[in-house]
Protein backbone atom coordinates (compact mmCIF):
# COMPACT_ATOMS: atom_id res chain seq x y z
CA UNK A 1 0.00 0.00 0.00
CA UNK A 2 1.43 3.39 -0.92
CA UNK A 3 1.36 6.17 1.68
CA UNK A 4 -1.33 8.10 -0.40
CA UNK A 5 -3.74 4.72 -0.05
CA UNK A 6 -2.66 4.43 3.21
CA UNK A 7 -4.06 7.72 4.16
CA UNK A 8 -7.04 7.76 2.60
CA UNK A 9 -7.83 4.20 4.24
CA UNK A 10 -6.83 5.83 7.75
CA UNK A 11 -9.57 8.73 6.34
CA UNK A 12 -12.15 5.87 6.06
CA UNK A 13 -11.40 4.12 8.73
CA UNK A 14 -11.78 7.19 11.40
CA UNK A 15 -14.98 8.96 9.37
CA UNK A 16 -16.70 5.29 9.62
CA UNK A 17 -18.09 5.74 12.92
CA UNK A 18 -19.28 9.51 12.75
CA UNK A 19 -20.87 8.49 9.28
CA UNK A 20 -22.26 5.27 10.66
CA UNK A 21 -23.39 7.40 13.75
CA UNK A 22 -24.70 10.78 12.74
CA UNK A 23 -25.41 10.15 9.19
CA UNK A 24 -24.10 11.07 5.87
CA UNK A 25 -26.06 14.47 6.03
CA UNK A 26 -25.29 14.91 9.99
CA UNK A 27 -21.43 14.60 9.76
CA UNK A 28 -19.96 17.50 8.49
CA UNK A 29 -16.19 18.03 7.28
CA UNK A 30 -15.15 19.88 10.23
CA UNK A 31 -16.05 16.43 12.55
CA UNK A 32 -14.12 14.49 9.97
CA UNK A 33 -10.97 17.17 10.04
CA UNK A 34 -11.48 16.69 13.82
CA UNK A 35 -11.51 12.74 13.57
CA UNK A 36 -8.42 12.25 11.43
CA UNK A 37 -6.86 15.54 12.41
CA UNK A 38 -6.06 16.29 9.02
CA UNK A 39 -7.03 20.44 7.04
CA UNK A 40 -9.34 20.02 4.61
CA UNK A 41 -7.59 20.54 2.06
CA UNK A 42 -5.87 17.23 2.67
CA UNK A 43 -8.73 15.40 2.76
CA UNK A 44 -9.81 16.99 -0.49
CA UNK A 45 -6.54 15.74 -1.61
CA UNK A 46 -7.80 12.22 -1.24
CA UNK A 47 -11.68 12.31 -2.04
CA UNK A 48 -13.09 15.03 -4.19
CA UNK A 49 -16.22 15.75 -1.98
CA UNK A 50 -17.78 14.63 1.33
CA UNK A 51 -20.44 12.25 -1.12
CA UNK A 52 -17.59 10.55 -2.40
CA UNK A 53 -16.06 9.75 0.99
CA UNK A 54 -19.30 8.75 2.30
CA UNK A 55 -19.11 6.06 -0.35
CA UNK A 56 -15.92 4.82 0.32
CA UNK A 57 -17.28 5.02 4.35
CA UNK A 58 -20.73 2.74 3.25
CA UNK A 59 -18.21 0.29 1.56
CA UNK A 60 -16.12 -0.15 4.24
CA UNK A 61 -18.72 -0.54 6.97
CA UNK A 62 -20.65 -2.98 5.21
CA UNK A 63 -17.35 -4.93 4.27
CA UNK A 64 -16.55 -4.83 7.75
CA UNK A 65 -19.94 -5.79 9.10
CA UNK A 66 -19.66 -8.88 6.25
CA UNK A 67 -16.16 -10.07 7.13
CA UNK A 68 -17.18 -9.96 11.38
CA UNK A 69 -20.27 -11.86 10.37
CA UNK A 70 -18.42 -14.82 8.46
CA UNK A 71 -15.62 -14.88 10.82
CA UNK A 72 -18.36 -15.35 13.75
CA UNK A 73 -20.57 -18.23 11.57
CA UNK A 74 -16.97 -20.00 10.13
CA UNK A 75 -16.39 -20.35 13.83
CA UNK A 76 -19.04 -23.16 13.56
CA UNK A 77 -19.20 -26.76 12.02
CA UNK A 78 -22.83 -27.66 11.28
CA UNK A 79 -25.02 -25.00 9.77
CA UNK A 80 -27.34 -24.75 12.72
CA UNK A 81 -24.54 -23.85 14.21
CA UNK A 82 -23.26 -21.11 11.80
CA UNK A 83 -27.26 -20.10 11.93
CA UNK A 84 -27.16 -19.86 15.63
CA UNK A 85 -23.99 -18.02 15.78
CA UNK A 86 -25.41 -15.54 13.59
CA UNK A 87 -28.20 -15.00 15.66
CA UNK A 88 -26.06 -14.79 18.67
CA UNK A 89 -23.57 -12.20 16.48
CA UNK A 90 -26.48 -9.75 16.31
CA UNK A 91 -28.05 -10.60 19.57
CA UNK A 92 -26.77 -7.51 21.56
CA UNK A 93 -27.57 -3.68 19.45
CA UNK A 94 -26.98 -1.90 22.72
CA UNK A 95 -23.32 -3.35 22.14
CA UNK A 96 -22.95 -3.21 18.14
CA UNK A 97 -20.16 -5.10 16.14
CA UNK A 98 -20.15 -1.80 14.65
CA UNK A 99 -19.93 1.66 15.88
CA UNK A 100 -23.05 3.61 15.61
CA UNK A 101 -25.01 0.17 14.99
CA UNK A 102 -25.75 -1.68 11.65
CA UNK A 103 -24.94 0.21 9.02
CA UNK A 104 -27.62 -1.09 6.77
CA UNK A 105 -30.35 0.33 8.97
CA UNK A 106 -28.57 3.55 9.13
CA UNK A 107 -27.23 4.23 5.76
CA UNK A 108 -30.56 2.63 4.45
CA UNK A 109 -32.85 4.47 6.02
CA UNK A 110 -30.84 7.45 5.35
CA UNK A 111 -30.51 7.29 1.31
CA UNK A 112 -33.70 5.58 0.13
CA UNK A 113 -35.14 8.62 -0.75
CA UNK A 114 -32.21 10.44 -1.13
CA UNK A 115 -28.93 8.78 -2.30
CA UNK A 116 -29.36 6.48 -5.01
CA UNK A 117 -25.22 5.15 -5.22
CA UNK A 118 -25.91 4.51 -0.80
CA UNK A 119 -28.69 2.79 -1.19
CA UNK A 120 -28.11 0.18 -4.29
CA UNK A 121 -24.56 -0.48 -1.66
CA UNK A 122 -27.07 -1.45 1.27
CA UNK A 123 -29.54 -2.90 -1.25
CA UNK A 124 -26.33 -5.53 -2.23
CA UNK A 125 -25.26 -5.61 1.30
CA UNK A 126 -29.06 -6.86 2.25
CA UNK A 127 -29.32 -9.68 -0.65
CA UNK A 128 -25.28 -10.43 0.88
CA UNK A 129 -26.88 -11.09 4.13
CA UNK A 130 -29.84 -12.78 2.70
CA UNK A 131 -27.92 -14.84 0.31
CA UNK A 132 -25.39 -16.04 2.84
CA UNK A 133 -28.36 -17.54 5.52
CA UNK A 134 -29.69 -18.92 1.88
CA UNK A 135 -26.41 -20.96 1.27
CA UNK A 136 -25.85 -21.97 4.72
CA UNK A 137 -29.56 -23.49 4.81
CA UNK A 138 -29.30 -25.54 1.69
CA UNK A 139 -25.91 -26.85 3.34
CA UNK A 140 -27.23 -28.39 5.64
CA UNK A 141 -30.10 -29.54 3.51
CA UNK A 142 -27.07 -31.40 1.56
CA UNK A 143 -26.36 -33.12 4.21
CA UNK A 144 -28.93 -34.25 5.94
CA UNK A 145 -28.99 -31.78 8.73
CA UNK A 146 -32.12 -30.49 7.76
CA UNK A 147 -35.30 -31.02 6.27
CA UNK A 148 -35.64 -31.28 2.53
CA UNK A 149 -38.43 -29.16 2.00
CA UNK A 150 -37.28 -26.55 3.90
CA UNK A 151 -37.53 -23.15 1.60
CA UNK A 152 -34.06 -21.67 2.43
CA UNK A 153 -34.57 -18.31 0.73
CA UNK A 154 -37.86 -17.87 2.31
CA UNK A 155 -36.86 -18.88 5.71
CA UNK A 156 -33.42 -16.51 5.07
CA UNK A 157 -35.85 -13.80 4.05
CA UNK A 158 -37.94 -14.06 7.33
CA UNK A 159 -34.55 -14.21 9.69
CA UNK A 160 -32.62 -11.01 8.30
CA UNK A 161 -35.81 -8.98 8.09
CA UNK A 162 -37.33 -9.78 11.65
CA UNK A 163 -33.37 -9.49 12.99
CA UNK A 164 -33.05 -6.17 11.39
CA UNK A 165 -36.72 -4.77 12.40
CA UNK A 166 -35.60 -6.14 16.13
CA UNK A 167 -31.84 -4.34 15.83
CA UNK A 168 -33.90 -1.12 15.06
CA UNK A 169 -36.62 -1.29 17.90
CA UNK A 170 -33.84 -2.50 20.30
CA UNK A 171 -31.72 1.14 19.10
CA UNK A 172 -34.99 3.22 20.03
CA UNK A 173 -35.86 1.78 22.75
CA UNK A 174 -33.01 1.52 24.32
CA UNK A 175 -32.91 -2.13 25.82
CA UNK A 176 -32.39 -5.55 24.30
CA UNK A 177 -35.74 -6.82 25.59
CA UNK A 178 -37.77 -7.37 22.82
CA UNK A 179 -34.66 -8.75 20.50
CA UNK A 180 -34.15 -11.92 22.74
CA UNK A 181 -37.96 -12.98 22.27
CA UNK A 182 -37.47 -13.12 18.35
CA UNK A 183 -33.85 -14.89 18.53
CA UNK A 184 -35.71 -17.71 20.51
CA UNK A 185 -38.63 -17.73 18.58
CA UNK A 186 -35.79 -18.09 15.40
CA UNK A 187 -34.11 -20.62 17.02
CA UNK A 188 -37.19 -22.15 17.73
CA UNK A 189 -37.64 -22.43 13.93
CA UNK A 190 -34.74 -23.92 12.88
CA UNK A 191 -34.65 -26.90 15.57
CA UNK A 192 -37.64 -27.27 14.48
CA UNK A 193 -35.98 -28.13 10.74
CA UNK A 194 -33.18 -30.15 12.13
CA UNK A 195 -33.96 -33.98 11.42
Amino acid sequence: MTKAERTRQFIIEQSAPLFNTKGVAGTAMSDIMEATKMAKGGLYGHFESKEALSCAVVDYCLTSLSEKITAAMNKEKTAKGKLFAYLDFLSNPENPPLQGGCPMINFGMEADDTNAVINEKVRKGMEWSVKRVTNVIIEGIGTGEFHASWNAREFAIKLFTMMEGAIMIARVMGNNHNIGTIIKMLKAEIEAQVV
